[in-house]
């Protein structure tokens, strides 16, 4: 959970070093174009953000404006009526605590730009993680291309030895059913798209480079 906690913490931070945003738009922008967090929720995020305010690297301006007040609770005289109309207020209330939020608008600080900068340079811990390695390479325009290059070739190699203990766990396996042998034959194929891919992008950087 830590784990998810902090990439989700870098993606933020990768984000925002592009534009400020508020939070509504910068939950679109890590769903709809980063595409790393398709289920974060603003119960996740914003405790994010809370956690990055404390440690300097996020700043927030335009904080919520008083709400409009709300006239009180009517006394109908009735249980129902009073009841219904404390639902309403209630959901309204909802309402403007959400909308109010949504106008706070982050900033990274320089702080958060180097912590940015420290993270995508540090060699991955778990190269074998697919979503740290996804969230480092979409970051990447803020690297060297001796960085960049560094990255690739360190997930190539891991996805070599990923495919030469495929290809050796099937052959000392015992004959599977179709089923089950399409399995392993899409696991397989997908590694060597992805060699194949990161192979492209290895190309590029040394051609940068040279």
């Amino acid at each position: 959970m830590r784990k998810r906690s902090h990439l989700l913490e870098i993606a933020i931070l990768g984000v925002l070093s592009d534009q400020d945003l508020h939070g509504y738009e910068l939950k679109r922008r890590l769903v709809d174009g980063l595409g790393l967090f398709a289920s974060v929720s603003f119960g996740s995020m914003y405790p994010a953000l809370a956690r990055l305010e404390a440690d300097g690297y996020v700043g927030g301006s335009g904080e919520q404006e008083a709400p409009n007040p709300r006239p009180p609770i009517p006394l109908t005289g009735s249980l129902g009526g009073e009841r219904a109309a404390l639902r309403a207020h209630s959901s309204r209330a909802r309402a403007d605590s959400r909308g109010a939020r949504g106008k706070k608008v982050y900033a990274i600080t320089e702080a958060g730009r180097r912590r940015l900068g420290e993270f995508l340079a540090e060699a991955a811990d778990e190269p074998d993680d697919e979503a740290d390695f996804k969230l480092r390479l979409a970051f990447a325009r803020h690297l060297s291309a001796e960085s960049r290059l560094g990255l690739l070739e360190q997930r190539r190699a891991y996805l070599v030895r990923r495919l030469a203990r495929a290809r050796s766990s099937s052959s000392a396996t015992p004959a599977l059913d179709p089923y089950a042998q399409s399995i392993v034959e899409h696991s397989t194929t997908a590694t060597e798209n992805d060699i194949s891919w990161i192979d492209k992008l290895i190309q590029t950087e040394r051609s940068r480079i040279s």
